[in-house]
Parts: structure tokens; C-alpha cells; sequence
């Protein structure tokens, strides 16, 4: 069996070598070829253009509605911590209060329930 070169047995090597012949064959010989190449490449880079260009401009409208969303979830939370105070504090509970100043029966789980009477 002949000695055959190190690089010639390696696959990726072969593969490599079909990929350049393959590469070679395909390349636009002419003319056309070249404007073909050449529409291709301009179709290609005004894409990337028109992506760039949406990609920044969502991205700016994001920015934008940041202090909107941020006040309006605000607002939320404060009405959300409101309507809990309520609930669980008998209506009278400030923000401000303190677990510790609550006398132990306000220590209420949410829900439903119903006291019933002893007969």
C-alpha cells in the first residue's frame, strides 16, 4: 500500500477539498454571473438594513413606554397593597403600620369563613 500523505487520510480534510472543488465549479463566470452576484449581495445588505433599522426603532418605543408602564404598575401595587390593607386590617391599617402595634386577632388568614354559633 502506497504512503499516503497525513492530511489525505483526514476526513474533515476531504471534505474541505470536495468543498473548495464544489466552491470552484459554482463560481459566476461572466456577466450575468457577476450581476447576479452583485443583486444578491445588494438584496442581502438592504435587509440587514431594514432589520437593523426596525430592530432600533422597537427598541426606542420600548424605552419610550418604560416610564408609562412603570407608573401605571405603580399605581397597581398601591392599590393592590390598599385593598390587602383592607381586607385584612379592618379598613383602618396604614402602609406604615407596623406588625408588631396589630392586637393578635388581626392576625387573619385571607378567605371566606363564616363564625358559627354554639347551641
Amino acid at each position: 500500500m502506497p504512503q499516503m500523505n497525513r492530511d489525505q487520510r483526514n476526513a474533515a480534510w476531504q471534505a474541505a477539498n470536495q468543498w473548495r472543488a464544489r466552491a470552484a465549479q459554482t463560481q459566476p463566470t461572466g456577466l450575468a454571473g457577476s450581476l447576479k452576484l452583485l443583486f444578491t449581495w445588494l438584496a442581502f445588505g438592504a435587509l440587514m438594513i431594514v432589520g437593523v433599522v426596525l430592530g432600533l426603532f422597537f427598541l426606542l418605543i420600548g424605552w419610550a413606554m418604560m416610564p408609562f408602564m412603570r407608573h401605571k404598575m405603580k399605581k397597581r401595587m398601591e392599590q393592590m397593597r390598599a385593598q390587602q390593607a383592607q381586607d385584612i386590617g379592618g379598613g383602618y391599617a396604614s402602609p406604615h403600620a407596623s406588625t408588631h402595634s396589630r392586637p393578635a386577632h388581626q392576625d387573619a388568614l385571607e378567605g371566606s369563613y363564616e363564625v358559627k354559633e354554639k347551641r
